[in-house]
């Protein structure tokens, strides 16, 4: 799928979970050796994005992956994920604390949107703010590329949103999942690297 000129001031870079507990060595997946480098890499690819498209009025959105933490009570989590990620422990992925906030190459973010599944859309403020903003197009990258990012991009393609998933802002645990989940995403939404996306006519000086 391919498309025609954005415009920008119409435009949202939106990132799936570049956050700190997923990325950094200290965050909670770092510390449970489950962080590549490859994904730690994203971020460094994305960065030059972000001031390119605000020069044009184009905004970024960060979409965070939050867990609940209530005093005296189990954390507030799904159950498949608690039992895929047993290592999670009090505190990670907690509202507004440093693990939940977006990686330092890419702060500060326009607005921030938190998470409680997959889906950056799922019982989130996200489709008020994109469209009290105008935005019709959105800029896509993040981890990982069959989980959050996936579930994201079909969710805004029902919703009429222009989708532009950057190939390689994306990334999984596996490069084979990766690919795969390009190939099924093909219908829905327009692929480009984040280079390609840079070279666009419409965000020239």
């Amino acid at each position: 799928m391919s498309g025609g000129p954005i415009d920008p001031a119409k435009t949202a870079l939106v990132t799936i979970d570049l956050t700190n507990d997923f990325l950094h060595p200290d965050g909670a997946y770092g510390r449970a050796g489950q962080g590549t480098p490859e994904l730690a890499a994203l971020p460094g690819r994305v960065a030059p994005i972000l001031p390119v498209l605000r020069d044009k009025g184009g905004v970024f959105v960060s979409v965070q992956f939050t867990i609940e933490h209530v005093r005296g009570r189990p954390f507030l989590i799904a159950p498949h994920l608690k039992e895929l990620r047993p290592f999670l422990k009090e505190g990670d992925f907690a509202p507004d604390s440093w693990g939940n906030k977006a990686v330092d190459e890419l702060l500060p973010p326009d607005v921030e949107i938190e998470k409680v599944a997959y889906s950056a859309f799922y019982q989130t403020r996200m489709e008020h703010v994109l469209q009290g903003l105008g935005i019709d197009t959105l800029v896509v990258a993040g981890i990982v590329t069959n989980g959050g990012v996936a579930s994201t991009v079909r969710d805004a393609h029902m919703r009429g949103y222009r989708i532009i998933l950057l190939t390689d802002g994306c990334g999984a645990f596996k490069s084979d999942v990766h690919d795969a989940t390009l190939v099924s995403l093909g219908s829905v939404v327009e692929q480009e690297t984040c280079a390609d996306f840079l070279a666009r006519p419409e965000l020239a000086s």
